[in-house]
This record gives structure tokens, sequence and C-alpha cells, in this order.
């Protein structure tokens, strides 16, 4: 390991492995090489490799890579929490997708881990008075990872999205940290309602695919809303909720039910 590498690895130790990982992905495929030195060995840094990540597909329609990633540098610069989040982020889907084999392939390839972290700088330019630049990220977002997160929205750490297609957030909704959801999730209003209007998702849930939590509801930290279910009403601490409308079934099945993504409603979970 080179002086460089090991003086990062005592620092950040998840960015000195994404740089060992990339180095490795490079050398068992020759193909891709360029895109494993020029998005992350290159850097000195996890923010700006990510930075730089984000800008290549993103800049476009108006707003140039070398801009969006000047705008992108900066924002993680004046907000350490960012960074903080992204490696949260990537920790949690290196230890939840059986699919995710490393962090260079989540940090190179997962949709979902790309919006998550557009949206962290959206909302930064969103609470800066810059709600243009904080729009025009959601739109490309949307466009090129089918998510659709308000910049508004506040998103703790620690958070999965996997494979993230369908993925709908809306303005005034909390998710709190260490949550999972899957493709198709929406938090949403109830209608045309102003101000606060959008769940409250708090620590350590799980969201099975395809569930829908409509209006200012609060789903309890450490539950588990069912696939395709669709929750009208607060939800518990440490439940299982399912159903159209959903309702509660039983316990969240485990202490973590957002780290263990065990989606099966077992005959014990049912309240008889």
């Amino acid at each position: 390991m080179s002086l460089h590498v090991g003086k990062v690895s005592q620092i950040d130790p998840i960015w000195s492995a994404l740089r060992e990982q990339a180095e490795e992905f490079a050398a068992r495929e020759p193909a891709i090489a360029g895109l494993a030195h020029g998005t992350i060995l290159q850097h000195d840094r996890l923010e700006d490799a990510l930075a730089y990540l984000l800008a290549a597909k993103i800049g476009g329609e108006g707003v140039t890579p070398m801009l969006a990633r000047e705008v992108f540098e900066e924002a993680m610069k004046a907000d350490p929490e960012i960074g903080a989040a992204v490696r949260a982020d990537l920790s949690a889907v290196f230890e939840r997708d059986p699919a995710c084999h490393s962090y260079a392939q989540a940090f190179l390839f997962f949709k979902g881990f790309h919006a998550l972290q557009s949206h962290r700088i959206a909302h930064w330019l969103y609470k800066h008075n810059r709600a243009p630049f904080a729009y025009f990220i959601q739109s490309r977002v949307s466009e090129l990872f089918a998510v659709d997160i308000h910049p508004n929205a506040r998103i703790g750490r620690g958070i999965f999205m996997d494979h993230a297609t369908g993925i709908v957030i809306g303005e005034t909704a909390v998710v709190d940290d260490d949550v999972s959801m899957l493709h198709g999730v929406t938090l949403g209003g109830t209608g045309k309602e102003h101000e606060d209007r959008h769940p409250k998702i708090r620590r350590g849930v799980l969201l099975g695919a395809g569930a829908k939590v409509l209006g200012n509801i609060e789903v309890g930290e450490y539950s588990r809303v069912a696939a395709g279910s669709v929750v009208l009403k607060p939800v518990p601490a440490n439940c299982t909720v399912a159903g159209v409308p959903a309702k509660e079934v039983g316990c969240a099945g485990c202490d973590r039910p957002s780290q263990a993504m065990d989606q099966v409603i077992r005959e014990p979970d049912f309240d008889i």
C-alpha cells in the first residue's frame, strides 16, 4: 500500500477501502479501468470523488458538469455532515444488500445511492436560498434515476434505497436514521394541503416494495410496512402493518428490521 493510501486509511477507512476496491476493479476489468481511475483513484477525498461522479451524471441541460462539480464541492465543504452521511449510507448499502459486494460497487453503480447523495446536496442548496439549483438537481435525478425527492425533505444518515426506481418523497417528509426502503415507495400527501403534510418515518423502519405512506402521520421506530401496503394512519413502534388500507398484523419480527431486511410476515407475527 502506498504512503498516501496508508495515511488515508488512518483518517478515513471507508475511503481507503473504496480506493483499494477501485484498484481491484481496474485490474480485473481493463475496460472500466478509466472509470475507476477517473471517478475514484485520481481524487484525494471521498467528497471530491462523489462531486466528480454526480456532476458527470447530472451535468447538462444548461448546467455543465464542471459548474455542477463546483457547486457540489462547495456544499460538501460547507457542511461536513453531508460527507458523514455519505459514509453511513455506503455502509448501509454494503451491509444490507446481499447483491452488493463492495463499497466501490455501490459507489459507482447503484442509482439509489446516487439519487440519495444528490438529494443531500440539493437539500443544502434549498436551505441556503438556492432553490432553483436545488430544483434542477431534483429534476435531473428524477429523469436519470427515476427517484423524485423534494429538496426540502429531511433525510437522516445510514439510509438504504434498494433498487430505488419509483421512490417519491414529498416536501415535508422526514426520514430518520437507519431506514431502508425498496422500489416504488411513496411518502406522499393526501390532497392539496399546505404546510406540514407528509409522513415522518422514524429510526430503523423498513418500507417494503411499493409501500405508500400518505399524510402527516408517523411510522414508529423499528417498524415494518409490508410490500404493497397503503398506510393512512399512524403506525406504532416495533410492529408490522400490511394491507390496503394497512392494519397492524403483529410485531416487527426482529429488533432492527431495516438492517435485517426480512420482509416475510410469518404466522407467529400475527395477532390471533
